[in-house]
Parts: structure tokens; C-alpha cells; sequence
């Protein structure tokens, strides 16, 4: 029996396996490696974080993007951003130096064993049938695709009417059509700026009245009044984003009614700084709208665009990107057997798992990290930052969970270990 089974291999799932590897647990991973990065986002993207602020974790901190980008005659520096294809590249080469074998196979099912553990379903390399790995720790590191959200009205239609910004690798199908964009994020600005710039004739729409743009961010080097008054962090600048990106620890004290609020409201939608300008010459733009209903028109689509007014205009289109953001909700998560899932305590009407400390669910030997624990820890597990704080304290919680882990407690921690298959779960751990 496997001691650990990370599920999933990107920035989380690799920083994990790396700090797991270290620690001597030997896990399996399953997942394609970065294949966010690699398949859901097209040439011609940039990373929005800082390089600095965008490392994969191992315990020594050798492998960071700026070993990386010096291994290629190239300087990650601050305010200047990186493709997005670069970044996929850095991670692979991190999981060949860092992390152990990733095999790129594909977890359908996680399932609880009677006696403890979990039976782990993982479909043949060569398509021949089914592999069951026995394990008894499981980290779900599943990454952002499964909680895609789509638009209510847009849902029914068909995927050659209707996709979301991350299922695109490739923007050239979409030359010489008429595309709708529909959000106002990073996401749905880029993508539409990619989209205009190559030729497609495109539009956002947007329910927010106006279009928020980050600004040029602060000098590293600056004089100690500036910054205190605006630190930086790998969120952004300012202390509402140090507190997230430094204290997850104090957000998962919150209450859970606070959190859920926090976590979708904090760090809303904005575009990048660099890409304003590009943006803004290219793309047509209809703010204070919604898609209220959409329908096939003489094999195009018509949309239904309804404003805060209660005005309705109608547009139409030959695809529209939905490009409207991830829900981190247990019932998205098609691995989990439907009733360890329909079991797991969750953090207020999020429909994402509570965990403890640890990032341990409520089901022993369960863990989460990525997406899946941003309602538990806050903004920053959106994030390749938050990989960081996670990896270490994921692989501390699965040693203590196996009965191999630390037994006595450090400053301000009550810790607790249990024996594999015990029903218990240390709640009262504080990280």
C-alpha cells in the first residue's frame, strides 16, 4: 500500500510530491504535468504575478522560476512579465529535478477502504484498462478546470457555441468569426486582446459598470516610508494583500461564514498593467451587462444582453469564451466517490472542504490543496504563491496521519498523531 497518492501535477501537486519525496514517503503522482499551463492557455499570454512571486516549492528552495530563467539566459525580473509558455517549460523542468516520476495518467476515482486508506482508480498508459492503487493518504491537488464556471443561460449549448477561456490552448480556430467574451478578469481581457489582434472580430461583455486595471507595480528597492506604507507581496502590493499572503494561517481561524464571504469577494477581477493599452485600441467593450439568454440564430448566436437598468439589447455571435472564473465546490470534483464527498464538512455554503491546519479534511487521511482549500486559507491558494505555504504543512499533516510525523507540539500548536484508519481528526491543530 501507497503511503501518499498526489492527484494531480501542477504547481501544487508537483511542490508537494517534492516535499513529500524529501520527507522519504515515496508517493505516486498522477496527473499530466502542468497541463493548465499547457493546454488551457494559448501562445501569446503572460504571467500576471511577478517572477518572484510564481516559484514552485521544494524544501531547499533550489529549484525557484529564477534558477530556472538563469539555466536559460534569462533574467526574471521584477515589473517584467514572463510568458505563460515559460513558465509551463519552468515547470517541467522543475518535476524533473525537484519532484519525483510523475506519471501522466489519469485519477477516475478515489474511493475509502473499510480498514482505512483509500482505493485510487488510474486509467492504463496504454488505454489497456484500469489500475487500483491501494494508498493510505490521498492529496487532491486537482488544479482549476473541474470548478470552471459557465453562465447559467450559456450552459446548454453546445462546445463549438459555448467554452470557457480555460479550455484554449489555441485561438487560431477562432480567425475570421465573431467571438463574445464574457467577463472582466485578467482572463476575458486577454484572451480578447489575443483574439482582436490576430483578426477576430470581438467583444466583452461585462456586468461590473467599469474595468479595473492593476497599476505598474513599486520598485523592489524603495525608500523604507514607501514601503511600509504599500508592501509588496506576492498578491500585489498593499496590506490588505500582505495579510492574505502572509497569514493564511489567521484566515482559517476565521469563521467559516467569514471566510466563504472573504473568498469571493477578495482580490476581484482586474486586468493586468501591461496590458491596458493593447486592450483598450483593440477590443469593444459593453459594461453593465448580462448574458440573460442565449439561443441559435440562423446558425449563429443570438444573445439576450440585459443591463442594471433593466434595458434589453441583443447581439449576435458565432461563439461566445465564457471567461467567468472557478467555484472550488465538492460536487465538481468527479474523482471523489459520491459519498465520502456528500460526508465532508465544509466551509459554510462554499460547498468546499473544511480542513484543518494541515489542510486535512474532515475524512481521515484526506487532503486538499490548490483551488479546493481557498475557502479554508484564503486568496493566496488561488495562486502559484499560495504553493508554498501549503506544501510543507500538507506533508507534515500526511507524516502525522501515518504515525511518522513530529509527536511533540511547537509553540502555539496542540498536535495529536492517530493511528491509519482511526476515525479521529485533529480539529484543534493551529498552523
Amino acid at each position: 500500500m501507497q503511503d501518499l497518492v498526489v492527484v494531480g501535477a501542477g504547481p501544487y501537486g508537483l511542490s508537494i510530491a517534492s516535499h513529500a519525496a524529501a520527507a522519504g514517503l515515496q508517493p505516486r503522482v498522477f496527473g499530466r504535468p502542468m497541463a493548465a499551463w499547457r493546454d488551457g492557455m494559448p501562445p501569446g499570454m503572460f504571467l500576471k504575478s511577478e517572477p518572484w512571486a510564481s516559484n514552485l516549492s521544494d524544501p531547499k528552495g533550489e529549484y525557484g522560476l529564477a534558477a530556472y530563467a538563469a539555466t536559460q539566459g534569462v533574467q526574471a525580473r521584477h515589473g517584467v512579465p514572463l510568458p505563460v509558455g515559460f513558465f509551463a517549460s519552468y515547470g517541467l523542468w522543475f518535476a524533473e529535478r525537484a519532484a519525483p516520476p510523475v506519471e501522466d495518467r489519469t485519477v477516475t476515482a478515489v474511493r475509502p477502504r473499510a480498514g482505512g486508506g483509500f482505493e485510487v482508480t488510474v486509467d492504463e498508459a496504454d488505454a489497456g484498462g484500469a489500475e487500483t492503487v491501494l494508498a493510505r493518504t490521498v492529496v487532491l491537488a486537482v488544479g482549476v478546470r473541474p470548478f470552471a464556471d459557465i453562465p447559467d443561460p450559456l450552459r446548454a449549448l453546445p462546445p463549438d457555441r459555448v467554452s470557457h477561456s480555460v479550455d484554449h490552448a489555441d485561438l487560431t480556430r477562432f480567425k475570421g468569426m465573431d467571438v463574445t467574451v464574457v467577463g472582466a478578469g485578467q482572463a476575458a481581457l486577454e484572451t480578447a486582446t489575443l483574439l482582436a489582434e490576430q483578426g477576430t472580430v470581438v467583444r466583452v461583455v461585462a456586468r461590473s459598470d467599469r474595468l479595473n486595471w492593476n497599476t505598474l507595480p513599486p520598485p523592489l528597492e524603495r525608500p523604507l516610508g514607501e514601503a511600509a506604507r504599500t508592501p509588496h507581496t506576492g498578491l500585489g502590493a498593499g496590506w490588505t494583500n500582505w495579510l492574505y499572503a502572509r497569514t493564511p494561517g489567521l484566515f482559517h481561524r476565521l469563521p467559516a461564514s467569514t471566510r466563504a464571504r472573504v473568498f469571493t469577494s477578495a482580490l476581484g477581477p482586474a486586468g493586468a498593467w501591461w496590458l491596458r493599452e493593447r486592450f483598450e485600441r483593440t477590443v469593444e467593450v459593453k459594461l453593465g451587462e448580462s448574458v440573460t439568454a442565449a439561443a441559435p440564430a440562423n446558425g449563429r448566436l443570438r444573445l439576450d444582453l440585459v443591463s442594471g437598468g433593466g434595458s434589453v439589447n441583443t447581439a449576435l455571435t458565432d461563439h461566445v469564451i465564457a471567461a467567468t472564473g472557478f467555484t472550488p465546490g465538492l460536487d465538481r470534483t468527479g474523482v471523489l466517490d459520491e459519498r465520502l464527498r456528500r460526508s465532508l464538512r465544509t466551509v459554510g455554503a462554499s460547498g468546499a472542504p473544511e480542513t484543518d491546519g494541515a489542510f486535512e479534511t474532515s475524512h481521515p487521511g484526506l487532503f486538499v490543496a490548490g483551488l479546493l482549500s481557498a475557502p479554508s486559507f484564503g486568496p493566496s491558494m488561488r495562486f502559484v504563491f499560495g504553493a508554498t505555504y501549503t506544501a510543507g504543512r500538507v506533508v507534515r499533516g500526511v507524516r502525522r496521519r501515518l504515525g511518522t510525523g513530529p509527536r511533540h507540539p511547537r509553540p502555539g500548536e496542540t498536535r495529536e498523531t492517530y493511528p491509519v484508519g482511526s476515525t479521529q481528526t485533529n480539529w484543534r491543530e493551529r498552523f
